[in-house]
């Protein structure tokens, strides 16, 4: 991968922030290869559509390069969404499978773990879930699924049911957080490096 074809988008998750250890990490690996000018971390915006939105705009001002996504929790769900349809590369890290069927549980108001901004979570964000939902994956080449057995907020099996024609490293043991992550990245780099 030359660093004049591609840039990465990382999708944080739910309550989580550009500050997270993982997108730290992913961060930190960019900058040491030069190549901190190719990694975007945005802050997500509090609902599924605004967030969906304001990534398909990054997409958009980056229609010179080559995009690939990274994304984490319901990170990763966004980041398949996207990859689908606009047929780009991805790799998602214990990603939220048909999060809507669980995210009545979230209604109210939730603390994001980094900022402590209030995210007020409503009906109508589990409509936009259920909207945006993928039963099928039409391109699973393009996606990169990493999941570990431990994730003590999400069911692996369910992401691996999804994913399971596309790339798959299920490790066991581990969390919701990735054990690990930061050794993972150069096969997540390999992987983006791949053009489509």
């Amino acid at each position: 991968m030359t660093s004049a074809d591609f840039h990465v988008i990382y999708l944080h998750g739910f309550l989580s922030s550009p500050d997270s250890k993982k997108a730290r990490q992913t961060v930190e690996y960019f900058r040491e290869r030069g190549l901190a000018d190719r990694l975007t971390v945005p802050e997500l915006s509090a609902g599924p559509k605004a967030s969906i939105c304001q990534v398909q705009g990054l997409i958009d001002e980056l229609q010179d390069r080559r995009v690939c996504l990274i994304g984490s929790s319901l990170g990763g769900f966004y980041a398949t969404c996207l990859a689908e349809s606009n047929g780009l590369r991805a790799v998602v890290i214990n990603p939220a499978v048909r999060p809507f069927l669980r995210w009545r549980e979230y209604l109210g108001e939730h603390r994001n773990y980094y900022s402590n901004a209030v995210h007020h979570v409503t009906e109508q964000h589990v409509e936009e879930l259920h909207d945006l939902d993928i039963v099928k994956l039409e391109k699973p080449e393009n996606l990169l699924l990493l999941a570990q057995t431990g994730d003590e907020v999400l069911d692996y099996r369910l992401a691996e049911a999804l994913y399971q024609m596309g790339t798959c490293i299920i490790q066991e043991g581990g969390n919701h957080s990735f054990d690990n992550y930061a050794d993972f990245l150069p096969i997540i780099f390999n992987f983006l490096a791949i053009k489509n």
